[in-house]
């Protein structure tokens, strides 16, 4: 039921004394702190949460999709003048379409249309402006008076206002989908809990059963129920039995596969009895069925869309018996630093920002020896399609560059790609290792990032322990190591050069001007380096790499105290080769 108390008429104005007030669907929750006001039409399942404003008394009518959820601070107004036409051919001051996120403090401002399938980052603005379907906007970003092509992604902090920068936004990556349709899944939980804790026959049931649950020690109590608060099962959290509804509602398949605790960090799951339900109730029992076949093991549920690709992948089940919280979900990642072929770039750290889900790999899978620098590094190569191997070598053979290949990495999977990386080191302790990504079109590698060294430490890939390996273009002459070379530098630069920079820079800098690459650097400051809102330092115009070191020491006396990274950018395809982080704070 939704909560009336902050719902109003529109007021009487010179221009409307229509005294309209919202329409909102019996499915939906509106939270009593929030302000629903004049001709607004609120569709199924909805969820408005504390502090958002929703004003149709200036500009009118308003229409808020099924499934989509304004959290806490968004307002959404409109202009006296201004329509947009809805996805049913009738006029709007401001649309949103279904299953959209829009995002704390965000501002949607008419004439305005946000499709379906869409996410408004926090505290940006979108005003006179139409957005597609499926896009990603991130935070801080500003649209006005222009369309987003339907599929693109709007970075961090970005000021689009006009067409030309619309249409050069870089699409949307599989991984950012998974995320929105994730917060959809949240939001939805959230809402059956908020509509239960209203209720008092759903809120009764649920103490009543912690009572016994308590009696009995037995500490995995949960509870799901239907829209009508028909209980379907005792083993499932609501949660969960929201992410079945959804993944059911959004035409995925289901799967669940188990593990028990010796092969949980080699990351060796066996798949449950396939599930073939229609309907809500049967993939519970399903799932049910395979929580008692497989206590005392993890459990994990996921959806499986038309191109066959998992998403929302969450644990269900711990070893203890203990059904997993919505925490636990392991599937929604962005990838960092990945790029379109048209050139576009987004550093979209949103596995860093958003409440749980922004908990460190480590923290979320119980893995301590992947750091976070590196798993960045795993999601860019597999997101620009690249292979990842890995190598080792003792110290004796360190010096002559005499690597051996771990066990080939076949899956396209973050976290069997961390699996497979903790295994090599697990078995080549006191070893070197390094992880390599490979373009497998061009036959080379990309990438070279020492891991781990012979005294157990991580080698961050920010300390100059990686190699990026661009690619040339067509017009410039080819350059190219040789894997000996991938762990000694060359040190013949002059004792005149630079003292900032590490050798390991200079020999980057040598490659991209040998290759004709050009050169630009960027920054960011402590507060804004989690939120990946890079600032561009400027381009570099260099001739040699002497050259580009002192412009490179140029910026990073500019910014002392701030993250600065080197950029190689391909002239040809339009599109960057190589970030690297050369100064933190």
């Amino acid at each position: 039921m939704a909560v009336r108390s902050a719902v109003e008429a529109a007021p009487p104005t010179p221009w409307s004394k229509n005294l309209a007030e919202p329409n909102i669907d019996a499915t939906a929750f509106v939270h009593s702190f929030s302000h629903i006001i004049g001709d607004v039409e609120i569709g199924a399942n909805v969820i408005i949460a504390p502090g958002t404003s929703v004003r149709a008394d200036e500009g009118t009518p308003f229409y808020i999709g099924e499934n989509t959820n304004l959290q806490d601070g968004v307002v959404i107004h409109g202009l006296e003048q201004g329509r947009v036409i809805g996805d049913n051919k009738k006029e709007y001051s401001v649309w949103v379409g279904k299953n959209s996120c829009i995002t704390h403090m965000a501002l949607i401002h008419g004439p305005c249309y946000v499709g379906n399938n869409c996410f408004i980052g926090f505290r940006s603005t979108v005003f006179n402006a139409r957005i597609g379907d499926g896009c990603i906007v991130m935070m801080h970003a500003l649209i006005q008076d222009v369309e987003i092509p339907p599929g693109k992604y709007v970075p961090s902090g970005a000021i689009i206002t006009n067409q030309q920068q619309a249409d050069r936004l870089p699409d949307v990556q599989g991984s950012d989908k998974e995320f929105a349709h994730h917060v959809v899944g949240i939001n939805q939980a959230l809402r059956a809990g908020y509509l239960c804790a209203a209720d008092t026959k759903c809120i009764s049931s649920i103490r009543n059963e912690s009572k016994s649950s308590s009696l009995n020690q037995n500490n995995g109590f949960s509870f799901a129920f239907e829209r009508d608060n028909e209980v379907l099962g005792n083993k499932l959290g609501a949660e969960t039995v929201e992410q079945l509804r959804y993944l059911l509602e959004q035409g995925f398949k289901i799967g669940t596969e188990h593990v028990d605790q010796r092969r949980f960090r080699t990351g060796s799951w066996a798949s449950c009895s396939p599930i073939e339900a229609r309907s809500l109730g049967d993939a519970v029992a399903a799932l049910e069925s395979c929580l008692v076949q497989h206590s005392g093991e993890y459990v994990r549920l996921f959806g499986i869309d038309k191109n066959r690709r998992r998403v929302l992948e969450t644990i269900v089940q711990r070893p203890d018996g203990v059904i997993a919280p919505e925490a636990t979900t392991v599937g929604f990642k962005a990838p960092v630093n990945s790029y379109s072929s048209n050139g576009g770039s987004h550093n979209s750290s949103v596995s860093s920002t958003y409440g749980n889900a922004g908990a460190s790999y480590s923290n979320r899978n119980g893995s301590s020896k992947i750091n976070s620098e590196t798993v960045e590094q795993i999601r860019s190569l597999l997101s620009s399609g690249y292979r990842i191997g890995t190598e080792h070598v003792d110290e004796r053979r360190f010096r002559t560059g005499s690597w051996q290949s771990c066990q080939p990495i076949e899956s396209t999977s973050t976290n069997d790609v961390i699996s497979a990386l903790e295994d090599c080191m697990l078995n080549h302790q006191g070893d070197y290792v390094r992880l390599i990504g490979i373009d497998p079109k061009a036959k080379r590698r990309v990438l070279e990032t020492i891991i781990q060294r012979p005294n157990g430490t991580q080698a961050p890939s920010s300390n100059g322990t990686s190699k990026s390996f661009a690619a040339p273009a067509t017009s410039a002459p080819k350059t190219s190591y040789s894997s000996s070379q991938s762990s000694s530098y060359s040190s013949s630069y002059s004792s005149n050069s630079s003292s900032r920079l590490s050798p390991e820079v200079m020999d980057h800098l040598r490659q991209l001007t040998a290759s004709g690459y050009k050169i630009s650097a960027e920054h960011v400051d402590e507060r804004r380096f989690r939120t990946g809102s890079w600032q561009s330092c400027g381009q570099i115009q260099a001739h040699s790499e002497r050259d580009a070191a002192a412009a490179l020491e140029g910026f990073l006396s500019e910014y002392q105290g701030e993250y600065v990274r080197l950029i190689g950018i391909d002239p040809v395809a339009k599109r960057r080769v190589l970030e690297l982080i050369i100064q933190r704070p």
